[in-house]
């Protein structure tokens, strides 16, 4: 089945005034590549990355040539393609077109989810199915507490006592911007909130020293985390969370900030983490997804990536190893999941429940795409 055509949006969406930081940076709102294959045989796929850095090197690239790279190509051989584009991060061409590395990877991944939704539309059945078939539906959490500009405890609480009406049981709370006595004190709050049965994640994206995060991990372990996740700054975070794991009984998870699979691998290869959180709309599709994925369950590491839940939840749903995944129902922080999709699967009392319909098993919305998307091919 050969790709004939290929379409490329870009996908924005306007800061409201208040951005949503993390410990050290604001997240985009919406900031991503939607690709859309067209094949010989009428059938098309469609496929998402994220980025959070500048996304004008895509821009270039896809006005520059690299459907060339893509058009032409068997649909129905996602590992092959995959390689391809992949490969060209270390090739001549690349320099020569001003091809950077990062846009080459997540223009791979989102050609990759684009071709996977080709095949699972062309074998008439969901890629949870496809992948495996371990279940039909999957946990939930959603990611909140960002840092506001005058954001204070009070209009935390509100945040929270609002996501709880919404029925969520797993609930991701943001560190690493305040002091520990400060952060302490806003992670009390939502556990305060949430009470003892529900789930309560931390994450610090990547914010503290060894020392800070061992003293971190000390004072938020009565709140009962599920997890604290990138606890360590970046420059040396692989060793630094086996040594954080001596000092903790919260387990420890990370990989979304890998730029490749071989970086997730090493991960796992310091035995330090219990959750890896590899987002395959930033690296590698769902043909490095599902590489990861195994190797997740043979060393019996639980997989629960990062961002975008409706994507996700096909590579979740199919494995073992497979435990969470991750929403933003507050279209505020993240419109996309409100409003791309026409028929978003259904998340209620901590559950998503995947759609049947083949492939992805979404369908993109018209409105949405005129709404935030510019085309660039």
């Amino acid at each position: 089945m050969k790709i004939i055509g290929l379409d490329a949006f870009i996908l924005t969406a306007p800061e409201t005034g208040r951005p949503h930081w993390v410990s050290h940076f604001v997240v985009p709102r919406a900031n991503e590549i939607l690709v859309r294959l067209r094949t010989d045989e009428g059938i098309e796929g469609f496929g998402l990355a994220t980025n959070y850095t500048s996304i004008a090197g895509a821009i270039q690239a896809f006005k520059t040539g690299i459907a060339e790279q893509i058009v032409g190509a068997d649909a129905l051989a996602p590992e092959r393609l995959y390689q391809k584009l992949f490969a060209l991060t270390s090739q001549r061409l690349a320099h020569e077109k001003g091809w950077g590395r990062e846009p080459l990877i997540r223009i791979a991944a989102a050609v990759d989810l684009a071709c996977w939704d080709i095949v699972g539309k062309a074998a008439g059945l969901p890629l949870h199915r496809l992948f495996g078939g371990f279940r039909d539906r999957v946990p939930c959490y959603v990611t909140c507490a960002y840092y506001r500009d005058g954001k204070d405890l009070a209009e935390l609480r509100d945040e929270i006592e609002k996501l709880k009406a919404q029925g969520h049981t797993g609930f991701k709370g943001k560190v690493g911007g305040l002091s520990l006595a400060e952060d302490v004190k806003r992670m009390e709050v939502v556990r305060e909130v949430i009470g003892p049965e529900r789930d309560l994640m931390i994450d610090v994206n990547r914010a503290w020293d060894l020392q800070t995060a061992i003293e971190g991990a000390r004072l938020l372990e009565p709140l009962n985390p599920r997890w604290l996740e990138e606890p360590v700054r970046w420059a040396d975070d692989r060793r630094e969370l086996k040594l954080l794991a001596r000092h903790t009984r919260i387990p420890l998870s990370g990989g979304e900030s890998e730029l490749t699979s071989y970086g997730c691998r090493a991960m796992l290869e310091e035995q330090a983490i219990q959750i890896l959180q590899f987002d395959c709309t930033m690296a590698g599709g769902f043909t490095e997804g599902r590489k990861l994925a195994a190797l997740c369950e043979l060393n019996h590491v639980h997989v629960a990536p990062h961002h975008d839940c409706f994507i996700h939840a096909q590579l979740v749903a199919s494995t073992p190893a497979g435990l969470i995944v991750e929403s933003f129902t507050d279209p505020e922080r993240d419109p996309l999941q409100a409003e791309l999709f026409e028929n978003p699967p259904r998340i209620a009392d901590g559950w998503l429940t995947l759609n049947d319909a083949p492939g992805l098993g979404l369908t993109l919305s018209d409105s949405a795409l005129r709404k935030y998307g510019e085309r660039v091919l």
